[in-house]
This record gives structure tokens, sequence and C-alpha cells, in this order.
């Protein structure tokens, strides 16, 4: 698949590698420009790519995926996202991110508003509750009973579909949590949040 990751942080990098690992290609941006990528991209090898620019990396790609500090998803550049399957892999912390009333009261969800920002974007909730190392270290192939679970979240079932392929991919499971409203379930402070669980433990 072809695949943009916006951000190159631990989340991002992380991912680039074990998507790089399965076969897929990858491109990344950041803030910084490609070159400032260009030491990363040559240690995943030929499937990671930098591109100067988010537009740049989501022009071909299949699924995007943001791994960006949440504050900064209203810079975001709407149409660069039409059309595509746009991974949430944000979580919201005030400390950080601000105060957001909304998100504070609880009567929207981080994930509602990227949605809002990117109209045309087929949004979904994933990769967010699992520590990076583990999301770099733990993947285990299908079948085995201590394979550990990802969430996902999202009004576009063909959407979610692609990325539950994805995380099977580099090893993980997965359960499908509903509409993307539902991916509160996914938040910060949630029962599953940074919760190493497997399929069996969460049933």
């Amino acid at each position: 698949m072809q695949v943009a990751i916006i951000g190159s942080g631990k989340i991002g990098a992380t991912l680039a590698r074990r998507l790089t690992e399965t076969g897929h290609e990858v491109t990344l941006a950041n803030s910084r420009g490609a070159d400032s990528l260009a030491e990363l991209v040559a240690e995943l090898g030929p499937h990671a790519h930098a591109a100067n620019d988010i537009a740049s990396a989501a022009a071909d790609a299949e699924v995007v995926v943001l791994a960006v500090p949440f504050f900064l998803y209203d810079r975001l550049p709407p149409a660069a996202f039409a059309g595509k399957v746009v991974v949430d892999a944000t979580n919201y912390y005030p400390g950080r991110d601000g105060d957001i009333p909304a998100l504070q009261d609880d009567s929207t969800t981080s994930s509602e508003l990227i949605a809002a920002h990117l109209p045309g974007a087929r949004v979904v909730k994933a990769f967010n509750t699992m520590v990076w190392t583990q999301l770099g270290a733990d993947g285990r192939p299908a079948g085995d009973r201590d394979r550990l679970l990802l969430f996902v979240a999202g009004d576009d079932t063909d959407a979610k579909a692609t990325v539950q392929v994805l995380a099977d991919d580099i090893g993980f499971d997965t359960i499908d949590h509903g509409a993307l409203s539902a991916g509160r379930a996914q938040q910060p402070g949630s029962a599953v949040y940074g919760v190493p669980m497997t399929l069996a433990q969460a049933s």
C-alpha cells in the first residue's frame, strides 16, 4: 500500500519502520522538510521516501497517517487529504494542546474536530492507544494467543477495513469501536489507553 506519514516523531518513525519492513511504500513529511528526514529514510531502506511538504507526501497515498501533536491539526491543508483514508493517531493533552472546552466537556472528540477540518477525508481513529515501544517491538503473527490489540473507530466501513489490514500486517489484532464519535473510548484516560491487552482479554 502507498502510505504517507505526517510527522517523524516516535509514533511516526515507528509506524514507518514497521510498514516498510512489511513491504509497504511509505512517504514521510514533517514541518522541517525532506532534508531533515534523510537519515531516517536511509535507515528505513528502499521502501521509504521523504517529501518536502504534506501535500507532496499525500498526493499518491492511499492512506495518510497523522502522527503530529494534536494542536497542529488546524494547520493541515484540507485539499491534500480529500478522498484519502486518514488515520488519526493523535491524542489530545490539554497541558500541551491548550484548553479546548468542547473536548474537556466531552461534547465532541479530537478525531471529530480533525474530520470537520478535513471534510473530504475518510477519518479513522487508530494507532493512538499503544506505547510506541510496543508498537515497534511487540507485533506477532496472526493466531498467536499473545498478539496485542489495536482499536479503530470511524464512520467509513471500508476505510476502517483498510486500516485494519495495515494493523494486521504489522502484527496486531483489531477491534472496531464503531463510529468516529466512539473513538472517545480510545482517548487518554479511557480503559484501553496505554493498556496492552489481547483479544481474549478484551472480550
